[in-house]
């Protein structure tokens, strides 16, 4: 019996009633002054969902929303009028929403993303204070290989730094490691690597200034890694890992030169077409 009524009550509230504004509309719950119309469940029900599904989702909302309006309907008896007079805040967000607005808009229309590298090196070298490392990095190489491989003088030879060559080690590599890495040229932290390889060292310095070329056999695999440079932490930090933060560094500087001009060019104008007046306050 409570499912069949249910089942007709969806049917009444999602049967098609086109109406004013709540003019001839249908209330279906109701908390004091608050009324939820029948129009306003119009698009709960997304279309072939079954009387089942559609009975869950309508009564979870109708409960939802007399839960909504129970708790404004208690925050409304304890406040105070001073305490729910939101003109002044809804004026000021809405303000504040326009400034954005508009701001975003001409960001999006006139700034320039462009960084070119000298902009990049000169912040650089400028503000060197602002770029000490908090951690060992390392430009580093490795090859993983069965234990077992005949290959590792080949890849002791490839790794060698004078002989080094990207386009060998890939050839290689790719024919006879299980896995490796090229970071020859790329900056990345040490403690990285230690995540990849079965390094143990409990001083870093010490170890980066002691070894060049490291190999570890780890049953079952072996581990051949060069390590071609190195800075310590408390360092200056390299440009290259430096790059992108200068550039987003650069932009967002020239993001708020942008507004500030704007903000300074609508005042001038307005001074020079005497736009505005100010009152003796007094």
């Amino acid at each position: 019996m409570v499912k069949n009524l249910l089942y007709i009550l969806i049917f009444l509230i999602l049967s098609s009633c086109k109406s004013g504004l709540h003019n001839n509309d249908e209330i279906v719950a109701q908390v004091n002054d608050y009324e939820l119309y029948k129009s306003d469940l119009k698009n709960i029900v997304t279309k072939g969902t079954n009387a089942k599904d559609s009975t869950m989702m309508v009564q979870g909302f109708i409960d939802s929303w007399i839960r909504k309006y129970l708790i404004i309907e208690q925050a409304e008896y304890n406040l105070s009028p001073e305490q729910m007079d939101f003109d002044q805040k809804l004026e000021d967000y809405r303000n504040s929403l326009i400034t954005y607005t508009y701001e975003s808009e001409l960001i999006r229309q006139k700034l320039d993303t462009v960084v070119q590298e000298y902009e990049i090196a000169s912040y650089y070298n400028q503000n060197k204070q602002d770029f000490e490392l908090k951690y060992n990095v390392i430009k580093a190489v490795y090859v993983v290989l069965p234990i077992e491989s005949n290959r590792k003088k080949l890849f002791r030879n490839l790794l060698n730094m004078r002989s080094f060559s990207n386009d060998s080690l890939e050839e290689f590599a790719n024919k006879y490691a299980l896995s490796y890495y090229n970071g020859y040229r790329s900056w990345i932290r040490f403690d990285d690597l230690l995540t990849q390889v079965p390094i143990k060292t409990y001083n870093q310095e010490l170890f980066l200034r002691d070894n060049k070329f490291i190999e570890i056999d780890d049953k079952p695999f072996s581990y051949l890694i060069l390590i071609k440079d190195f800075i310590i932490a408390e360092s200056l930090s390299p440009l290259e890992m430096e790059r992108e933060n200068i550039t987003n560094i650069i932009i967002n500087k020239r993001k708020r030169e942008l507004i500030s001009k704007m903000h300074q060019d609508v005042y001038d104008k307005a001074v020079k077409e005497k736009s505005f007046k100010v009152f003796d306050a007094k």
